[in-house]
């Protein structure tokens, strides 16, 4: 049937869609009498545990965003990139520590619910339709695309709009029976993706050994990516000089050295990880520690995606380099495809498997969530109020398949442009438009007892307001060189600000708006949060498992700084 699979590959893949199908079925099965329970439909309230939790969340997480983009920007920009998923590590630390206390205090179920307890309803309602704007035509959107043409270009590149509505498909008769089947099932995604992409990345390396001469040596391999690519192996990437090349200029653009660490990658991995209903949902159902649990066990599977999503990227910039992968297709998001062609029967099917896990996982969660805000923040609020729990559970299954549908259509012929600006960077940088203003909107809410809602209105206004204009207009505007930025020439020939710095930026603005603002309400907001003593302290055993992670981290960049 293609060149690329042969008859091991498709039965290695056809038992994964059982395994997961049955499982998922059993799961279904036994929640049937639960089944017009909307929270535990939409929750599965009180009945995840961590390991459920932490599996999810990763599952989730990991998606063709990271195997195809991330590969990708580990071909061009070598090791920096694996900075998204080591500061989230810390990030699920800081949400664990402090937001998720927070949320299950207030029995938040919901961010708009969050935003309406805090602020108000207006609030609330604006940013549930701009979330379902956001996870339809952007991430689910993403999503299906890079996975299809991922999986197509394996398949014999003659059936991406048959993969596409496969993958659509596989992941509605995950989502539809309601978040417990798909936490459980992420379970087993997460044991795919991760054991898939270990064996990737072991060929990879065994692939560069014997391309130097070294056998089927991985650590022979590894060595030689260091050795070969060794600018490819720095955290830091230096800040351009008058004689720096324009592919120089293009990584400081893409991740700018210490200015990164200083603002924008923190405010997508707490917006991401603290402040997302796709993301938080999974804990919001569950006890304080058992959500603490779950969540700092996901902070430490992030410490291994690097070396799953990363490095078969790296492999793929050094046989480039040497003339040994003449399969590369479509740039740096074609690595992970390409690399994928030198496992052998059957491991690539598992591959496949793998790199499929992530992408139905990544869609399920995602549908999950939209018509958990569907249902929940919009339609039982402004459109049926009296609905009751059977009906809110079919509403939210008829969301599911809306919103399938629009990223499907959308999808089909790349109307949004994906496959232009690479997945990754298209994924990050257009999120990065609101996260600003929804990150200064939710912190201060959390800790701040004197924001208001007008500062909460005005700020993820405002927010995306200036990183419009600092990502697009600043430096025709203000020149290329201020007191806040340093505008570089990109590939095009325009001048551009790193987005991390304009995202730093406009969250330093509007927080400083907010403020300002809420000093001219009451000392202490009617709708304000409260707190209690020790509601922060963690066990003996967290305390264990947040310093593990540190060391961890500390140790990977001492290395690789």
């Amino acid at each position: 049937m293609s060149q690329n699979l042969a008859f091991a590959d498709y039965a290695v893949f056809i038992i994964y869609f059982l395994v997961v199908s049955i499982y998922g079925y059993t799961i279904y099965r036994k929640r049937e009498k639960n089944e017009h329970d909307a929270k535990a439909y939409f929750l599965a309230e009180g009945t995840l545990t961590w390991w459920a939790i932490g599996a999810s969340l990763i599952a989730s997480n990991i998606s063709a965003e990271q195997f195809i983009g991330m590969s990708g920007e580990g071909f061009f920009l070598g090791i920096a990139v694996a900075a998204y998923e080591w500061i989230a590590a810390i990030a699920l630390i800081i949400v664990a520590v402090w937001f998720i206390p927070v949320y299950l205090k207030n029995k938040i179920y919901t961010m708009p619910q969050f935003l309406k307890t805090r602020y108000n309803e207006s609030t609330a309602l604006i940013m549930a339709v701009f979330w379902l704007f956001l996870y339809v035509f952007v991430n689910l959107t993403s999503i299906l695309y890079l996975g299809a043409v991922a999986i197509n270009g394996l398949a014999g590149g003659e059936y991406l709009h048959v993969i596409m509505i496969g993958l659509a498909v596989f992941a509605l008769i995950i989502s539809l029976g309601g978040m417990k089947v798909v936490a459980y099932t992420d379970v087993i995604q997460v044991a795919v993706l991760i054991i898939g992409g270990l064996v990737t990345s072991y060929i990879a390396l065994t692939v560069v050994a014997e391309s130097f001469g070294f056998g089927k040596d991985a650590l022979a391999g590894f060595n030689l990516l260091m050795e070969k690519a060794p600018e490819h192996f720095k955290m830091i990437i230096p800040e351009p000089t008058a004689t720096s090349s324009q592919n120089d200029i293009d990584k400081y653009l893409t991740f700018p050295g210490m200015m990164s660490y200083l603002a924008g990658i923190w405010i997508i991995n707490l917006n991401y990880w603290g402040c997302n209903q796709y993301i938080t949902q999974r804990a919001l159902g569950a006890d304080l520690q058992t959500a603490r649990t779950g969540i700092l066990f996901a902070g430490f599977l992030k410490l291994l995606m690097p070396l799953i999503v990363m490095l078969p990227g790296i492999a793929a910039f050094v046989l480039y380099k040497n003339g040994d992968l003449p399969q590369l297709v479509g740039g740096k998001d074609g690595a992970y495809s390409a690399m994928l062609t030198f496992l052998p029967t059957g491991l690539k099917g598992l591959s496949v498997a793998a790199l499929t896990a992530a992408i139905v996982a990544s869609l399920a969660g995602k549908v999950n969530s939209i018509s958990t805000i569907y249902t929940l923040d919009v339609h039982k609020k402004y459109i049926q109020k009296n609905a009751s729990d059977r009906h809110q559970v079919n509403i939210g299954r008829y969301a599911v398949f809306a919103a399938m549908l629009l990223a499907v259509m959308f999808t089909w012929n790349d109307i949004l442009g994906i496959g232009g600006v690479g997945g990754f960077t298209y994924i990050q940088k257009y999120t990065g438009f609101i996260s600003p203003g929804v990150f200064a909107m939710f912190v201060l809410g959390m800790f701040w007892r004197r924001t208001t809602g007008a500062a909460a209105i005005v700020g993820v206004i405002l927010g995306f307001v200036l990183s419009v204009l600092f990502n697009e207009y600043a430096p025709a505007l203000f020149g290329n060189e201020t007191l806040l930025y340093t505008a570089y020439k990109n590939a095009k020939g325009i001048y551009e600000i790193p987005f991390h710095i304009c995202m730093g930026l406009s969250f330093f603005f509007t927080t400083l708006v907010m403020v300002a603002m809420s000093f001219a309400g009451p000392k202490v907001n009617p709708k304000a949060f409260e707190t209690e003593p020790g509601m922060f302290a963690v066990k003996p055993q967290t305390t264990v498992l947040i310093v593990i992670t540190l060391l961890v981290i500390v140790a990977l960049y001492v290395k690789f700084w």
